[in-house]
């Protein structure tokens, strides 16, 4: 498990020494003598963790932490940030070996990538020259005067010298004006010498430089005006540069002083302790990774893939946080920038942030999670309205001029369902104290603007920026938010003593979930949205999923959309579309109208978990589970194309949201694990894969406590065993059901409870498909248990022939077990599917005899 061992590091006390240049203009008076050296060679962290898998030149990787990051492709080219300011662009590197004439491109050696929680490796090998670039962002304070290094380890069969090359860029995070491609200058300092960037900003300048290295193509005056890119020549030495690593380094001016011999002295004086301090750079880095476990939570079952994604979705999460003027924020994503100012999604969403949440509060960060909703609060509109998008240099314009702050409406009943679950998780009574009339504000303002008692759009859109059938005005997204909030609010309010509120609240949920019900149509769907004269959008979407979210909601009779939402018509192999594939104007690579986002994968796969469909809940889980590997490694990517297995050019490929649809669907849907300290209960009702003989959840938030849960299988049961490290009052609830009636069980530390299961149980297999796949994989349709069997309905391409699992957890049936409409083999069931056209659908049904009771005497 990922606990205060998973993340065990081979590095020692001795780290490296990097020294980081000052920023001084030819002329310039030094404070202090500060020189830049190679630093000798020390081992880098290894973890049970590490990703190690070959470069794929078309994949990106990122490397990210508070206050910068290193976003490029697998090919080793990269941009380097220092927040909010992209520094420099398309690094790529070239060697030239002694008595070797041939020129080597490194990038295209590129083979092997290795990702740590704390750095990232990519490793170029020739038969003559091998070449590693380690790369790690920051944590801590001293990360506000570079966000990122990046140290280059070298080994050769001969002398060589290599030319790192780039573009220099200083230009600010959108939408911030900037002033043109920097001016370069080749200037000594501290010994060495590097290259001065200067802008058209006097305020804006900054150094690039590498400790030994020279500098490439430096036009004289003469030469006609031409752009050449800027070079370091490094000459190589195997006898005696082996073991060092040559670190690039670059820092920028904070854009409150213009450039004068005070203002480049102060900043030397920094570097000069950054200088001093780098050995606890890496150090504080690696430690903030190795302790991250401490007290989050950590899964050990037998699926070891399934474990280390929903470690590396916390950490993903985690590697979110921007530090911003003494506040922390969540950003949306990240993703190399390339000609635009925009690093990914790289700033600040509300809608982005209040749906994360919910994983954050799952594996138990209540700091972060109060930093992240503060946060939000500070930028709440007068009228209650919550913030919608907010960029790191939001303060460089004026943004309130500008049309994104506030322009969709769903972060404000999100922000009140958010608000709800960090205090059910943390107990955190006081924190709502403090902020309940921020609570208040965002209900009233949902309640201000809305029609026959749902919100409706006339205040901010609500999922979609554009619909073909034209703009809607109320979506069922939004009213399932509404009603959400409004029973969050209602219990809220009940908490603090507010019983008009409450009473108030929980009335207009009735009527919300009442309005709700007339959404569905004739087909068994529920509508997309409501129109102004009382017609419906019929458009099948996968946005009504969102209405089983916090487990308290359902809408009647939904069979049939289940269905649908498993079949080939909305699920693929990677993913679930966001709209029908039969309608008219789906698109399979359209932002809103056919792609796959593992967002929408999530919320269907909690609506299956939560409404008795786990083994598609399984399906679509594991979906974005094995999203971990196949793009960033580490990450989960925005979005996919709804034809072929292969993101879309422009995804986000480090995106918050989608890393969170790994850890809620995990955590509250598969384990079935959610807290409520105001009422003293623990949620158990897991449904666990067959092949899972036992799990074991560890530093499960409960308040301030944090729990060991263990499940194991026993015949027809799972025990559940729950210890904690003090005393705590606990009542463990193993129904889906919440009644919402305060524990009166005594304070223990260890509380056992026993979950009746099925006598027979099936699994599918899952796995993504190669790059560039259709969907081909069998589906569960529906499944069905009757008083002695279990009818699956199937789904897979026409003539193929599929296995799935099954397990029989009473001994005793085993001999009485019939399968028809498919052939049993031992454990196995053989389904062969008929020919036809595409996707044929098929009715396995397993059939038992009860299991005889023992005669008493």
């Amino acid at each position: 498990m990922p606990g205060k061992e998973m993340i065990r590091r081979t590095s020692r006390n001795e780290v490296v020494r990097v020294c980081l240049l000052m920023l001084l203009a030819s002329g310039a008076v030094f404070a202090q003598e500060a020189k830049l050296a190679p630093v000798p060679r020390f081992p880098l962290s290894e973890s049970p963790l590490g990703i190690t898998q070959p470069a794929q030149p078309n994949r990106p990787f990122t490397v990210v932490g508070e206050h910068g990051g290193i976003f490029g492709q697998q090919d080793g080219s990269f941009e380097l940030w220092s927040f909010p300011m992209k520094i420099l662009r398309r690094f790529r590197i070239t060697a030239e070996l002694a008595n070797y004439p041939v020129p080597i491109d490194i990038n295209q050696q590129a083979s092997v990538i290795h990702v740590e929680p704390d750095h990232t490796t990519i490793t170029y090998s020739h038969a003559a020259i091998t070449v590693k670039q380690h790369m790690f962002a920051i944590r801590g304070k001293l990360g506000q005067i570079t966000g990122a290094i990046v140290l280059f380890q070298i080994a050769a069969t001969r002398p060589a010298t290599l030319t790192f090359q780039f573009d220099p860029e200083l230009e600010r995070a959108w939408p911030a004006p900037n002033f043109g491609r920097p001016s370069a200058s080749w200037e000594k300092f501290g010994g060495d010498a590097g290259y001065v960037l200067n802008t058209d900003n006097p305020l804006i300048f900054g150094v690039v430089a590498m400790p030994r290295a020279g500098p490439g193509i430096l036009p004289p005056y003469q030469e006609r005006p031409k752009y050449y890119p800027l070079q370091f020549k490094l000459h190589f030495d195997p006898k005696t540069d082996s073991n060092l690593y040559f670190p690039l380094i670059a820092a920028v001016s904070d854009g409150t002083d213009g450039k004068n011999v005070e203002s480049l002295a102060a900043l030397e004086n920094n570097v000069a302790k950054i200088c001093a301090d780098i050995p606890a750079l890496y150090r504080n880095t690696e430690q903030y990774y190795s302790h991250f476990f401490d007290d989050k939570l950590t899964v050990e079952s037998p699926d070891q893939n399934f474990n280390r994604a929903v470690s590396w979705a916390e950490i993903a999460i985690d590697q979110m946080q921007v530090k911003r003027k003494g506040e922390t924020g969540l950003a949306a994503g990240w993703y190399s920038s390339g000609d635009s100012a925009r690093p990914g999604f790289g700033w600040f969403f509300g809608r982005d942030t209040l749906w994360s949440l919910y994983a954050i509060d799952s594996y138990g960060d209540f700091p972060l999670a109060r930093h992240s909703l503060e946060f939000l609060m500070k930028r709440q509109r007068a009228d209650g309205k919550m913030m919608h998008e907010y960029s790191q240099t939001a303060n460089l314009v004026d943004w309130a001029s500008l049309p994104y702050e506030y322009a969709s409406a769903d972060a404000t009943p999100l922000f009140v369902m958010a608000m709800e679950d960090y205090v059910r998780a943390s107990g955190d009574v006081a924190f709502l104290r403090q902020h309940w009339d921020n609570v208040k504000r965002a209900y009233a303002f949902t309640r201000a603007h809305d029609s026959g008692g749902i919100y409706d759009n006339s205040e901010g859109t609500g999922w979609v920026e554009s619909w073909p059938p034209g703009m809607p005005h109320q979506e069922i997204y939004l009213a399932a938010l509404d009603e959400q909030s409004s029973e969050a609010i209602s219990r809220m309010a009940h908490l603090l003593g507010d019983e008009k509120l409450s009473i108030a609240a929980s009335r207009q949920a009735a009527l919300i979930r009442t309005h709700l019900a007339e959404y569905r149509q004739k087909d068994g769907f529920y509508a997309f949205s409501r129109n102004a004269n009382g017609t419906y959008d019929t458009t099948p979407t996968i946005f009504p999923s969102v209405t089983w979210w916090t487990g308290r909601l359902t809408l009647p009779r939904t069979e049939n959309m289940f269905r649908r939402w498993a079949s080939d018509e909305f699920s693929t192999d990677w993913g679930t579309r966001a709209v029908s594939s039969r309608v008219s104007f789906y698109d399979p690579i359209n932002y809103h109208q056919g792609s796959v986002w593992p967002l929408f994968t999530g919320w269907v796969a909690m609506a299956e978990y939560r409404s008795g469909h786990p083994l598609a809940g399984y399906s679509h889980l594991m979906e974005n589970v094995d999203l971990t590997w196949s793009q960033d490694p580490g990450a989960v990517t925005e979005l996919l194309s709804g034809q072929y297995f292969e993101p879309l050019g422009r995804s986000t490929s480090h995106q918050m949201w989608s890393s969170a649809m790994v850890v809620s669907p995990a955590v509250r849907g598969l384990l079935g694990i959610e807290a409520d300290v105001t009422h003293n209960d623990l949620r158990i009702s897991p449904s666990l894969p067959v092949t899972w003989d036992h799990v074991s959840v560890h530093n499960v938030p409960f308040g301030n406590n944090r729990l060991d849960v263990d499940m194991k299988r026993r015949g027809a049961g799972l025990v559940v065993e729950v210890r904690s490290k003090m005393p705590e009052t606990l009542c463990l609830v193993t129904s889906v059901s919440d009644t919402d009636v305060p524990c009166r069980q005594p304070a223990a530390m260890e509380h056992t409870a026993v979950i009746r299961l099925r006598p027979v149980e099936m699994s599918i297999p899952q796995s993504l498909p190669l790059p560039g796949s259709q969907t081909a994989h069998v589906k569960v349709i529906d499944e069905h248990y009757g008083r002695n069997s279990l009818a699956l309905t199937l789904e897979a391409p026409e003539g193929s022939v599929h296995t799935v699992r099954m397990r029989v957890n009473v001994p005793s049936v085993r001999a009485h077990i019939k399968v028809e409409g498919a052939v049993r083999k031992g454990d196995d069931v053989v389904v062969a599917f008929p020919d036809g056209r595409g996707f044929q659908t098929k009715v396995v049904t397993i059939s038992w005899e009860p299991a005889q009771r023992k005669k008493s005497r």
